[in-house]
């Protein structure tokens, strides 16, 4: 990312100094201290670019400096990275050698509680997100229609986050001195499509893809809405009880023929799909994908817990995405935890046959540019034991998120990566229509769903099929999003997480050929610690 074209989220990392303070350990939705006056203090772009900034970085201070969380890590508590630990290591795609790291294993093993340090951070990290937007509300909400729609966005898809996660959670949109009732699952959904119908979309801009050249490159616009209410009536079934496959199908439909388009550029030795990832990614042009990327600079907006964490955490040093005397992602020493459990390899290879060969060379073995990743040296299996579970070569390593640019060259820092998160592209329109299609035509697609997934897998070079099954879409899910936030919600949506469900993984359950574990874990449990601080809760069932 140019760092010329980093006033989003500079201003609010850099120069938001005054007016905000940190939020408490004991969540209670109101970190901002009252006797502050805000308003007076912090003018309205920097308090604006905070509500953004809250989800691409750990603080004012930069990677080094002070959480915005009080007493947690920025590093560990940074909403990407949470994101893909809660999504991604309790399902069937990844598993973390960092098996002695506080909250990992059960993580791994889906033997999460109230007193899950990570989710705690991830919870608290969505509140404070809350937090900033109720205040830019409260303060700036009448100053300017579409930056309130987009600040309502923000506080609408950290909802969203809670609402998939925790169900029925604390709920708030002004700040008060007064703990937040709480509101029921199917009660916060409706709340959410009517907020986005009714106050978000209509103010937001035209959807319109930028690169980092454009100014409000990274700021949401009204495709981002209607992404965000595909996303919702998609999981209608699973967060309200009544399925709205119909709607699914209409917003993504809305998306689809929105300007946002898949990218298809072929670059020198990068796919179209790999150029996604990569450290250009918003100057490369596959930027007309991203509806909502979360930007990151190697200088001015680094941070421990976005991309960074995605390559580094994924890669050990004798990785080669680019060549073979090339070892690495080109962004800080990697530092060998996160892999792919057996179960996505076999996405790509079902007949147990993957080689034992370079990042580099996978995709044209496996014939999909997706299988972005790295088996030399390593197995698939991802150990026989515990101890074998915390041995990284004991696992594909996956090469997805690099720093390198199209044209081959290095990030300009050799630390931290320039390459941006696209939370939300328009290759995931495409799979919602295909599933909503497939669903209401007795569990296979018609022709249009059809079309939609063939050109994800044209773009991939893989080969396509005449129809998909709804088996066959929940594993094109995996292929196509694998290591970018979504697993756990797609499988608990297939009716394929928690229960008796017999759909099991590597690890699943803690047990080696995995096992069925209780429907309860289809939703994290409230913190204990803001139970205590917080008498108007009540903990999920299931959980002590």
């Amino acid at each position: 990312m140019k760092t010329k074209f980093k006033y989003m989220f500079s201003a609010a990392a850099l120069l938001l100094t005054v007016g905000l303070t940190s939020c408490t350990g004991d969540l209670d939705v109101n970190p901002i201290d009252p006797n502050l006056q805000t308003k007076e203090n912090t003018p309205a772009y920097k308090l604006f670019n905070k509500c953004y900034a809250n989800i691409a970085l750990a603080g004012n201070s930069g990677p080094d400096g002070d959480c915005d969380i009080d007493g947690l890590d920025g590093g560990t508590t940074g909403y990407v990275r949470q994101l893909f630990n809660s999504q991604e290591l309790t399902t069937d795609e990844a598993i973390c050698a960092w098996a002695t790291d506080e909250g990992i294993s059960n993580f791994n093993y889906n033997t999460y509680d109230a007193s899950h340090p990570m989710l705690k951070g991830f919870y608290n990290r969505l509140y404070t997100g809350i937090t900033f937007c109720n205040q830019y509300m409260a303060d700036y909400g009448d100053a300017d229609a579409t930056m309130t729609a987009e600040v309502r966005f923000i506080r609408a898809l950290n909802y969203y986050y809670l609402l998939d996660g925790w169900g029925n959670v604390p709920f708030a949109t002004e700040i008060s001195s007064s703990n937040p009732q709480q509101i029921k699952r199917a009660d916060l959904y409706d709340w959410l499509i009517n907020e986005l119908i009714t106050e978000i979309e209509p103010k937001l801009n035209d959807p319109q893809p930028k690169t980092s050249a454009t100014k409000g490159y990274g700021r949401v616009d009204k495709a981002a809405a209607w992404m965000l209410l595909a996303r919702l009536y998609l999981n209608a079934e699973v967060y309200k009880g009544t399925a709205d496959w119909a709607n699914a199908k209409l917003y993504a439909k809305k998306v689809i023929d929105s300007p946002y388009k898949l990218y298809t550029t072929k670059k020198g030795q990068w796919s179209a799909y790999q150029q996604l990832f990569l450290g250009d990614n918003g100057e490369n042009g596959s930027s007309v994908e991203a509806v909502f990327p979360i930007l990151q600079d190697g200088t001015t907006t680094a941070s421990y817990g976005t991309t960074l964490f995605l390559m580094a955490g994924s890669t050990d040093a004798s990785v080669h995405i680019k060549d073979a005397n090339t070892a690495g992602v080109n962004a800080d020493n990697p530092w060998g935890g996160n892999r792919m459990r057996s179960d996505l390899v076999a996405k790509f290879f079902p007949n147990n046959d993957a080689p034992n060969v370079a990042a580099y060379d996978m995709p044209a073995v496996a014939g999909d540019d997706r299988a972005i990743f790295d088996g030399e040296g390593r197995v698939v299996e991802n150990g026989d034991d515990v101890a074998g579970v915390a041995v990284f070569t004991n696992g594909f390593a996956v090469g997805k998120f690099s720093n390198f640019k199209s044209d081959g060259s290095a990030g300009h820092n050799s630390k931290f990566p320039d390459a941006d998160f696209f939370l939300m592209r328009a290759a995931e329109a495409y799979l919602m229509y295909a599933e909503a299609d497939a669903r209401q035509n007795g569990g296979s697609t018609t022709a249009e769903g059809t079309q939609y997934i063939n050109a994800l897998r044209t773009r991939a070079n893989a080969t396509t099929r005449t129809a998909y099954s709804l088996s066959d879409i929940c594993d094109e899910w995996s292929r196509e999003f694998y290591f970018e936030g979504m697993r756990r919600t797609t499988l608990i949506r297939f009716g394929r997480f928690g229960g008796n469900v017999n759909y099991n993984w590597s690890w699943k359950g803690g047990v080696k050929n995995g096992r069925n574990f209780d429907s309860h874990y289809n939703l994290f449990a409230i913190p204990t610690s803001d139970l205590t601080a917080n008498s108007n809760l009540k903990q999920n069932a299931g959980y002590k």
